[in-house]
């Protein structure tokens, strides 16, 4: 445990100490986020904060790759085909928040990455059935592995839009993955804690608590698609590394030692559930726009965090409940592992009444609980970003 938390916070000092050569960067290169009519943000801000993240993720992996305790993971190539992939796609966003790319050319983008990593043996070899794990056709997991990396990727880059929302998300959810991959690694391998999906997602949450305090409200700089499309492409990275560590043959039952129910569902129920409010955001979003005769990429704002600021939440309370709401789903999956289903059960309901006060409460039009308007004065103040400069974005 001891190593994963120095990798932890080796990503995190890494990604905070060099976000502001980011900034600097999004700067001279007019990487910018303009103010438009669907945008939450009242400032144009640069956006290339995922430049920061992926180099937060590389000196930690490298770090890790000299670690006795570690280096044995680094000898069949899915870490480095996962660090290789988060490198295309990071290039791909920076590409994108400076030129403004047609989500075609991203799309073919984001499909080269993930086919990297599954050529790396990064592959989604087996799902969870009632009557245990079932090995896909080799045929099949090359092409479902690519297109679960891509929707990962668009749902983080979908749920990106208030200041450290997608950050915090990935943080809170990635911290519930993290402990559930520990357990399962000191469950399945006695001798050795060494696991891939642990090492990834313990850097992954690096990362986004060392940005988080440059990116929560008022932001002074944005993760951008470089930022957002790293981080789902390592959190699906890790989520499909854990299956591997599950025998096919082995009954439900007996792949986790105490586990009271669906134990072999849960390497995949719980990056569903650290994703769910992302993904329940890209469904709907696409869901709406083709029933308005509309492409799925065309932009609106009737977003998840749109529907939390038009409940009458400030942009920082409505991110705190989003964050709620990822700590119930996520927590409540991981907790599985180690309480009944009944007791699961019980908590989530508990849970779940709490995040309905707060989302729909009083807190909504009355106090200063995380109200803005102080902090929002104090950046329009200092920002030396003037309107009308920058070029129109992408992703917010």
């Amino acid at each position: 445990m001891r190593v994963y938390l120095l990798l932890m916070l080796v990503a995190a000092a890494v990604t905070f100490l060099t976000t502001p050569f980011a900034r600097w960067a999004a700067l001279k290169t007019s990487a910018i986020s303009a103010v438009r009519a669907r945008d939450v943000h009242v400032l144009p801000t640069p956006r290339l904060g995922g430049l920061a993240m992926m180099f937060g993720i590389v000196v930690a992996v490298l770090l890790a790759s000299r670690m006795p305790f570690l280096e044995g993971m680094f000898r069949d190539g899915q870490v480095w085909g996962i660090l290789g992939g988060a490198g295309l796609v990071c290039l791909l966003g920076w590409a994108d928040d400076k030129w403004d790319l047609d989500w075609l050319t991203k799309l073919a983008g984001q499909v080269l990455a993930a086919g990297v990593m599954a050529f790396q043996g990064v592959q989604l070899y087996t799902v969870p059935w009632p009557s245990g794990l079932t090995i896909l056709p080799g045929q099949a997991t090359v092409a479902i592995t690519i297109f679960v990396v891509v929707l990962a990727m668009n749902a983080v880059n979908f749920v990106d839009g208030l200041d450290g929302l997608a950050a915090g998300i990935i943080a809170i959810g990635g911290s519930a993955f993290f402990f559930y991959t520990y357990g399962l690694t000191q469950v399945v391998s006695a001798d050795d804690y060494a696991s891939v999906a642990t090492l990834l997602m313990a850097v992954l949450v690096g990362v986004c608590v060392g940005f988080l305090p440059h990116n929560f409200f008022p932001s002074r700089i944005f993760m951008g698609d470089a930022g957002s499309m790293v981080l789902g492409l390592v959190m699906a990275g890790a989520a499909i590394s854990v299956t591997g560590r599950i025998q096919p043959d082995i009954q439900p039952v007996e792949v986790l030692s105490g586990a009271q129910s669906l134990p072999a569902f849960l390497p995949l129920l719980l990056p569903v559930a650290v994703l769910l409010l992302p993904l329940l955001d890209m469904g709907l979003a696409v869901l709406r726009r083709l029933a308005a005769g509309k492409s799925p990429m065309a932009p609106d704002r009737m977003h998840l965090h749109h529907r939390m600021l038009a409940l009458g939440h400030s942009h920082r309370r409505a991110v705190v409940i989003l964050y709620v709401w990822t700590a119930v789903f996520a927590y409540t999956a991981a907790a599985l592992v180690w309480l009944s289903w009944q007791a699961v059960l019980v908590w989530l309901g508990v849970a779940v009444v709490v995040a309905l006060v707060l989302t729909l409460g009083p807190l909504r039009h009355r106090g200063r609980f995380l109200d803005d308007d102080v902090a929002l004065s104090g950046a329009i103040h200092k920002s030396p970003v003037t309107a009308g400069a920058p070029p129109e974005g992408s992703d917010r």
